[in-house]
């Protein structure tokens, strides 16, 4: 029975069992009377959808954190967004070693599951270092806001109260805000902007391009030179942003950016395109763009973030590979080659399996949340951008969530669950044992296309 139960929990379903165990979790803690302001009730549901969110770091709600949550409920949220921004595993390795315990061997392959690695080596450094950063950039990023939304708030512990949930929200792209009105109030505040772009930009980016820049200011490693991991995944990641902030501005020139001041024009593009990829927090009313922005904007959330980060989606390496290898068999070339090195043939084998599945994913829960709305009461484009942003876990929206019946909220929450965890890791937690055949059949062709 043993030895079934070991083979049934791979490192993968673990994961999945982990952060499913957290969202029920703090689920429960937001459901605690005092986890609400006084006067304010809310069902389990809704309970239960907020920790989905949280430990997801997405963003989307179906009440209004600043008028529903008592401090403690604040808390319980922060503790939620902090296990999904820097990693359930993560944060268990941090306990085994404050414990002052030896990491076993299983919790290494826990690790390195849930950081997306291919091997052991250098796991508990690269804990200690995501850990250290995560935690250096949050306060780096509280003490700026902070001192600077003196300026805004009454009271200096509001202004540094405030700066401290900002910067986490936004390192984590966890995309939730206490003020009720995201970031609208600051519409006209561009150093404002910059820092939580900025952030948004450090969690999204990927904890090992971050470690990597550390080592290579370091004077210790004079000849560091770059994985090609943080190559593509940075090239990627800002090429898409810059895009973005393109097409946005081609898209609402004449429209929503009709009549405003080139830098406000500017702000607006540079922001929405840096929140889509799993930011989350906004300037503005989603609903004021045009339907070409729309799609463009579902488009960003859909790529996400970039892998081993804190953000969702179908990430920047699996863009990247793809789109080299569509080049690539243009060329007619059979390797694919970048940055003087070649992919391995099965880095491309998992992109086109990640993006076939996510097609395929994404289609059928569009259909089920327009299957259980009925016809008439919501749009299909808003029905795409909430599940683009579930599934991206960036937590911009439209504003139909909260209206969403029950199921349809349910196919958010798993949205949301996969995109945190990642459509590798959730392909593999349900997929059978391997099994060695004996035997080959006979190859045959097939016309494809």
């Amino acid at each position: 029975m043993k030895l079934g139960m070991t083979k049934f929990l791979t490192p993968f379903r673990v994961i999945v069992i982990s952060y499913v165990a957290a969202m029920f979790v703090i689920s429960l803690l937001l459901f605690l009377p005092f986890s609400t302001q006084d006067g304010i009730s809310i069902t389990y549901d809704e309970a239960l959808f907020t920790a989905v969110s949280a430990v997801s770091v997405t963003g989307l709600t179906v009440v209004n954190v600043s008028e529903t949550y008592s401090w403690a409920g604040i808390l319980f949220l922060a503790l939620g967004i902090q296990l999904g921004g820097i990693g359930v595993m993560t944060l268990g390795t941090f306990v085994w070693m404050v414990l002052g315990r030896k990491i076993p061997l299983s919790q290494r392959m826990l690790i390195m599951v849930d950081q997306n690695q291919i091997s052991f080596s250098g796991l508990v450094r690269l804990m200690r270092g995501i850990l250290l950063a995560a935690l250096v950039i949050q306060l780096i990023g509280a003490t700026i806001l902070g001192t600077y939304y003196l300026n805004y708030f009454d009271t200096t512990f509001e202004a540094y109260y405030q700066g401290a949930f900002s910067a986490m929200t936004a390192f984590t792209n966890a995309g939730f805000d206490i003020t009720g009105q995201s970031l609208v109030p600051f519409v006209d505040d561009y150093f404002v902007q910059l820092v939580h772009m900025l952030l948004i930009f450090a969690g999204a980016i990927g904890f090992p391009v971050l470690l990597e820049l550390r080592e290579y200011f370091s004077p210790k490693n004079p000849n560091f030179r770059f994985s090609l991991f943080t190559k593509i995944a940075t090239s990627t990641y800002f090429i898409v942003f810059g895009i973005g902030v393109a097409m946005l501005w081609i898209f609402e020139r004449n429209a929503f950016y009709d009549g405003m001041p080139w830098h406000s024009q500017l702000f607006f593009s540079l922001f929405n395109s840096a929140t889509a990829r799993s930011g989350g927090l906004s300037t503005m009313d989603m609903n004021e763009l045009t339907l070409a922005s729309l799609l463009l904007m579902s488009g960003l959330m859909i790529i996400g973030a970039s892998p081993s980060s804190v953000g969702g989606g179908i990430r920047t390496t699996t863009l990247a590979v793809m789109f080299l290898t569509i080049r690539s068999f243009a060329l007619g070339r059979d390797d694919v080659k970048v940055f003087g090195r070649e992919i391995h043939a099965e880095d491309k084998q998992k992109a086109f399996i990640v993006l076939s599945v996510f097609a395929v994913g994404l289609f059928g829960a569009i259909m089920m949340i327009a299957a259980f709305e009925g016809t008439g009461e919501f749009v299909l484009m808003a029905i795409l951008f909430e599940a683009s942003s579930a599934f991206g876990t960036s937590g911009l929206s439209m504003g139909i969530t909260p209206d969403l019946s029950f199921p349809s909220q349910v196919v958010l929450m798993i949205l949301m669950l996969v995109g945190r965890v990642g459509l590798v890791a959730f392909l593999f937690s349900i997929r059978a044992q391997e099994k060695k055949t004996t035997y080959k059949h006979p190859t045959e062709r097939i016309i494809i296309g």
